[in-house]
């Protein structure tokens, strides 16, 4: 005789009733529901289960200090003095990174593979007497390491004399060609946004503009690329399998839609995407460790710390979208130390977070059914190609999970089956503790995973998914319970280049606007922010503590997506020994930086002897409501 206990009956379907507020119905067919809306294709459905990977950047700008080149800069320049691939990858994987995109050629025109197509290129650099080739170090270290690689390569290129004109087009093709039958598989080919502008151009410096579009003809390009790479996704442009989720902070939409309207990009649909749009076009979070994607000196004690990452873990893995991490090797060729700990730090405590998981060993019902094979079990099997199905009537059914006692928990994590499309489009998650049901949280959009983080753990008896609004049955190929671990806190770094200036003895004199002391802090987010100046210009004047050497300012632009601000575009630099005698230091506009957002730094005419530093801004550099920048500091030489 068997026992029929609360969790018997539970399992057996009989009393369904008891863990969810409606008759379980059950359906009279075992068919899969058909496909809803735009669905991924196999490239796209490999590309999301790779979850976190590294972006690096390193090239020519490592060595000048600048986030883009002109296209001027010698080969010569670039001679790392202890390169090791095997470093770098080893420093992505302790962050629990699956892959490596690296930056082949940039807007500088440098590439980093000895290819016959330019001379600018690292065949007539240093490193290893020409002989050295970074991609494939870094391809075969990635390959050691079972990680996947794939690449980077600049459409725009401000070296090449025939840019802007149809002979450079099929000297990029040929590029891409070698890139994609030298180097292995490749699981991403990246083509940046940024195009056309001034360059050196062989010489010219001029500025090219182009209609990039036909210029490039995207999708003759994608083709190609898929020609040699059938299983690389492409980034960006329409046709392109994966695109920018519209801001360069890490911060994902919430919800964010993997779908997309068919058309060209358009950033303001891009960070959240749009319900029910015709294309699969997923969004890719990036940013990157350091305020740029290259690495400074002046940028060591900047460092994102582990809980940073784990809260953009929190804004682009757990909303669906895939982690893209910018980790920027130093002039020696590696990460840097600190850099290495932050991304252990992190890795460690994402690994620790999602290493058991709670709900395993709790019985699961739901309000109605599909049939045996898509029973509410399939989200506790750990298999992301079953599923909890209902009637295709059923849009709105329940999935309640009964656990087993003092199961504590803080992280919820949801799967729908993606090869179906994005079915929910709005849910809540609810438990019930010491007898009494609570929402826990209301969402829009599950798609390739919905991560939902708790304010605090808590011990609950049941847990239910409750979908609130759906165009079609629900396909949940996952419902999991994890307790979160957090990130082993890592030193604050200092600078260890002698020439940056620390800003830590610094004070502001006067600002044209309150809460300047946000300038000094190494915040990058904490901003000085007024409105946008007009007939009087925006200034800041700073006391160094003591008279000391100065050559030069810098300035950290504020790079969290908001419309309504934006930096300055030029400066007035004037110094002063007492404060009363100003000499002009400096005057002009910052390359760049309303679309890069990086960190500009300043040369005096030549260095001097100051104690305080006055800046001006007379003008925005694109129309915003407000100026708002993140930080200034200053170096020796």
């Amino acid at each position: 005789m068997i026992a029929l206990t609360r969790r018997t009956l539970i399992a057996s379907g009989v009393a369904s009733g008891l863990a969810a507020s409606a008759t379980p119905v059950l359906a009279a067919t075992t068919a899969a529901p058909a496909p809803y809306g735009a669905t991924p294709s196999a490239r796209q459905l490999a590309w999301h289960r790779r979850e976190r990977y590294a972006f690096i950047h390193f090239s020519i700008n490592t060595f000048t200090d600048r986030e883009w080149g002109y296209g001027d800069e010698s080969p010569t320049l670039f001679n790392p003095t202890d390169f090791s691939a095997d470093q770098i990858v080893a420093a992505a994987k302790a962050g629990g990174m699956t892959g490596i995109v690296l930056t082949a050629k940039h807007h500088d025109g440098f590439c980093l593979w000895p290819t016959q197509l330019t001379e600018h290129c690292i065949r007539n650099s240093p490193y290893k007497q020409g002989k050295g080739d970074i991609v494939r170090e870094m391809e075969q270290a990635a390959r050691r390491a079972g990680l996947a690689f794939g690449l980077y390569l600049s459409p725009w290129d401000r070296n090449h004399p025939e840019y802007g004109r149809p002979a450079y087009i099929d000297y990029y093709r040929k590029q891409i060609v070698e890139l994609c039958t030298r180097y292995g598989e490749l699981f991403e080919f990246w083509f940046d946004g940024a195009n056309g502008g001034d360059g050196y151009y062989g010489g010219a410096r001029e500025t090219r503009t182009i209609d990039a579009p036909k210029y490039y003809d995207w999708p003759s390009i994608i083709a190609l690329v898929h020609q040699y790479q059938p299983m690389a996704c492409t980034f960006d442009p329409l046709g392109a399998e994966i695109r920018w989720v519209g801001n360069e902070d890490g911060v994902a939409g919430d919800p964010c839609w993997p779908t997309m309207p068919n058309h060209p990009y358009v950033q303001s649909e891009g960070n959240s995407g749009v319900r029910g749009a015709p294309l699969w076009w997923p969004a890719e979070t990036n940013t990157s460790i350091r305020p740029g994607w290259f690495y400074h000196p002046d940028e060591d004690a900047k460092v994102k710390s582990s809980a940073r990452l784990i809260r953009f873990f929190d804004e682009s893995v757990a909303r669906g979208t895939n982690m893209h991490l910018n980790l920027p090797p130093d002039r020696r060729g590696r990460i840097p130390d600190h850099d290495v700990a932050v991304l252990k730090s992190f890795g460690d405590a994402i690994t620790a977070s999602f290493a058991s998981d709670l709900a395993k060993g709790a019985v699961a019902s739901a309000t109605a059914t599909r049939g045996a094979a898509f029973a509410p079990a399939k989200v506790l099997d750990g298999n992301r190609e079953t599923y909890w199905s209902t009637p295709d009537r059923e849009t709105t059914p329940t999935l309640t999970l009964d656990l087993p006692p003092n199961r504590r928990f803080d992280l919820i994590r949801l799967r729908e089956y993606l090869s179906l499309g994005v079915r929910v489009t709005r849910f809540a998650v609810e438990a019930e503790v010491a007898g009494r049901w609570q929402r826990l949280a209301t969402k829009e959009c599950i798609g390739a995973q919905r991560i939902i983080r708790l304010d605090t753990p808590i011990a609950a008896r049941r847990v239910r998914l409750v979908i609130l609004d759906a165009p079609a049955c629900p396909a949940i190929s996952e419902f999991a319970l994890f307790l979160g671990v957090a990130p082993v806190p890592v030193a604050a770094p200092r600078s260890n280049d002698a020439a940056i200036l620390s800003p830590r003895d610094w004070t502001v004199v006067t600002a044209s606007a309150p809460g300047a002391e946000a300038l000094l802090d190494g915040d990058g987010s904490s901003i000085w922010s007024q409105p946008a100046p007009t007939a009087t210009p925006a200034s800041v004047t700073l006391d160094l503590g003591k008279a000391q050497i100065v050559a030069g300012f810098s300035l950290t632009p504020w790079r969290h997506p908001d419309r309504q601000s934006a930096p300055p575009r030029g400066y007035r630099a004037e110094t002063s020994i007492d404060g009363r005698s100003w000499s002009p230091a400096a005057e002009g506009e910052f390359q760049n930086i309303a679309y890069a957002l990086a960190t500009q730094r300043i040369p005096f005419t030549t260095p001097r002897s100051l104690r305080y530093l006055r800046l001006t801004f007379p003008a925005m550099a694109i129309p915003a409501v407000k100026l708002a920048i993140a930080d200034v500091g200053a170096f020796a030489r």
